[in-house]
């Protein structure tokens, strides 16, 4: 399976066919180490095990990236994270906005498995990355969830609270680069009141510098836990 991403740059846009050979997820990948430490103690108060090193790199099925607008998960404790998402293509590397979507049931007792149960939903828009690389730091990364009819921010940061994604890479691949095919998720930011699901999730990248933002949003479609 693959996804159409739609590549939008300073030369105008186009559209990539992007078909995906690995998913990676870059946990507690936190340049900031105050507020990494911040959201491994709101992942430790639901159960969450404390990760034996940082960052993590957890393989995913390649087929839970999806653009999709809905998702199904299993129950109703499942929760989004707003994360810079980088896709390498043709020799070239590009930035979109995705959510690490975790069962946090399926997290106390396992992470990369909680990673594997649910998909990966990315917005369908891009940026080339050499476009944004010289001001990755002025780049700000925004979640909300809906709650009682109303959209509440739930995350809100620069990108400086995060590795630069060419050093995740140099972490997961060394000099060799982030293969072709691949598509990684580069960590997330603590949640603004706690880490709670919603059954609506929207997420943003904005690039203040260019004055643009991509934006997008899905659904989740909550299945019955028979037994």
């Amino acid at each position: 399976m693959g996804c159409t991403l739609r590549i939008t740059s300073r030369d105008g846009e186009r559209t990539l066919d992007f078909a995906p050979s690995a998913l990676v997820i870059a946990g507690w990948a936190g340049r900031d180490r105050e507020a990494m430490e911040h959201h491994i103690a709101e992942l430790e108060a639901l159960g969450v095990p404390r990760p034996k090193e940082t960052p993590t790199f957890y393989r995913v099925s390649a087929a839970r990236l999806t653009t999709a607008p809905t998702m199904e998960a299993i129950g109703e404790a499942s929760s989004g994270e707003v994360e810079p998402a980088i896709f390498a293509h043709g020799g070239a590397l590009y930035v979109g906005v995705g959510s690490d979507h975790t069962d946090r049931e399926a997290e106390t007792h396992g992470v990369a498995l909680s990673k594997q149960m649910c998909d990966k939903p990315v917005a369908s828009e891009v940026w080339p990355f050499e476009e944004v690389a010289d001001h990755w730091d002025s780049l700000i990364l925004r979640s909300w969830i809906v709650e009682n009819g109303e959209k509440v921010l739930y995350q809100q940061g620069p990108m400086t609270g995060l590795l630069d994604p060419r050093d995740t890479i140099a972490r997961f691949a060394g000099d060799a680069g982030l293969p072709d095919g691949t598509a990684m998720l580069c960590g997330t930011m603590p949640a603004i009141g706690g880490i709670r699901p919603s059954g609506t999730f929207v997420a943003e990248i904005e690039d203040p510098v260019l004055s643009r933002r991509i934006t997008f949003q899905y659904e989740i479609v909550t299945l019955p836990i028979a037994g």
